[in-house]
């Protein structure tokens, strides 16, 4: 059920999106109104959370199930006894599902409202606790304890320590706040903790602040998918080329064995070092990250190897992942971005820079790109706007069946594709 407006765009944003999504091959298939049914559909998808939470299991320290154990009884702790299933992905074996509960029904709105800027307000609806940071207003009267009304700012247009807001704003639970108004808002750098702790959250969808670090990885059900499509071999060396944060990076790294070689490359040192801690998180020493720029990674002009360091010739890896920059206009939930078309086109030269199918659990490829149905087939794209929006209750998920929780999984998630290609020939073959 749609409880959100759908997103809210830039009118040049949307009539460019419209326009690549309702292309000639789309509605010969479909029909023009059927296609724009598809395109509303799916804005109105991108306003809300996925129906499920996905974390990976780092198998490099510990098997499933053991992990799976631990989280049943950390969300036990995390809900108060209610007992919410988490499931074992029948294709990608180390991902557990978890559902997301929600809508719910029946919080009790409160006079004390707390306001907090959109990105904080898209994580509180997966699962997270209010930080200080995120906090642009609160009520005059807010003090420590006091059981406070949270919500998302979705427009930007609230001004910072605003002691009340009439603007366009989205209710997403209560919590107690941690901070009275006077600290959240005394200047203090070093206040960057937890500000409302969320108590009754309309998503109810755990909380993985510090919980099994070792262990597990929050991870979209689509990028968890993307190593075990890469299909890495033990004692294989691979190059991801836009490594930031290393999710990817220590995925491969775990279906090695740890064993071989992942070398990752970002061009930005801070993010550099957030892959090097996530290898040293989960035990992982086949990971090598340097800082440089991935459109610099291939040198043609060098007569010998840098002696595994970057740049490198050619033919130097056996797989290569490029998770190459885009927009990240699939995640979900956003309600609102406010990005001008100049800014949503600005990733296509580099994407094109940088590029110089089991399992299957995406749908194929969409139609516009001259593609042959055979060729879409080899794609994998996850459209959230093929189900349904639906309220999700625990009553509701004891009568359906494993397969189809699966297949919701599957298909509630953020928008996303995948494209694998298969060399078919050494640069150093001569064409007969």
């Amino acid at each position: 059920m749609s409880i959100f407006p759908r997103i809210s765009l830039r009118l040049e944003v949307e009539n460019y999106l419209k326009e690549g999504f309702m292309n000639k091959e789309v509605v010969l298939a479909f029909g023009k109104q059927e296609a724009e049914r598809k395109f509303e559909t799916l804005l109105n998808h991108l306003s809300h959370p996925p129906s499920f939470t996905t974390v990976r299991v780092n198998t490099h320290l510990a098997s499933v199930q053991h992990v799976k154990n631990l989280l049943l009884d950390e969300l036990q702790k995390q809900f108060n006894g209610l007992s919410v299933p988490v499931l074992q992905h029948p294709d990608l074996q180390d991902v557990l599902l978890i559902p997301v509960i929600g809508p719910r029904k029946n919080i009790k709105k409160q006079q004390c409202e707390a306001i907090v800027g959109a990105h904080c307000g898209n994580a509180v609806l997966r699962g997270a606790h209010v930080y200080v940071p995120g906090i642009v207003s609160a009520s005059k009267f807010m003090k420590a304890g006091d059981v406070v009304s949270v919500y998302s700012d979705i427009k930007g247009k609230c001004k910072k320590g605003a002691k009340e807001f009439d603007g366009t704003k989205v209710f997403l639970g209560n919590g107690i706040s941690e901070l009275s108004r006077k600290e959240i808002f005394s200047g203090s750098p070093e206040l960057k903790g937890i500000g409302i702790r969320m108590t009754e959250p309309l998503y109810l969808s755990p909380s993985f602040d510090n919980v099994l670090p070792n262990y597990l990885f929050l991870q979209n059900l689509p990028s968890a998918a993307v190593a075990h499509i890469l299909d890495p071999q033990p004692g294989e060396k691979i190059l991801d080329l836009c490594a930031a944060p290393g999710g990817k990076t220590t995925h491969i790294a775990a279906l090695m064995h740890d064993e071989g070689e992942v070398i990752a490359l970002d061009k930005i040192s801070n993010k550099v070092k957030k892959i090097k801690q996530n290898a040293l998180l989960l035990g992982l020493n086949s990971i090598r990250a340097f800082c440089f720029d991935g459109t610099k990674a291939l040198k043609l002009d060098m007569v010998e190897d840098t002696k595994g360091e970057p740049p490198f010739l050619p033919e130097s890896f056996d797989r290569i992942l490029l998770d190459a920059p885009c927009s990240g206009m699939g995640q979900r939930p956003n309600m609102a971005c406010s990005w001008t078309l100049k800014e949503v086109t600005s990733y296509q030269p580099l994407q094109r820079k940088l590029f110089t199918v089991e399992p299957q659990i995406g749908g194929e490829g969409m139609m516009g790109a001259g593609l042959s149905f055979e060729q879409l087939k080899q794609l994998q794209r996850f459209d959230p706007s093929v189900v349904p929006l639906q309220d999700v209750n625990l009553d509701s998920l004891r009568e359906t069946r494993v397969e189809d929780i699966v297949w919701m999984a599957n298909k509630d998630c953020i928008g996303f594709f995948i494209a694998k290609f298969i060399k078919c020939k050494s640069i150093q073959e001569n064409d007969p």
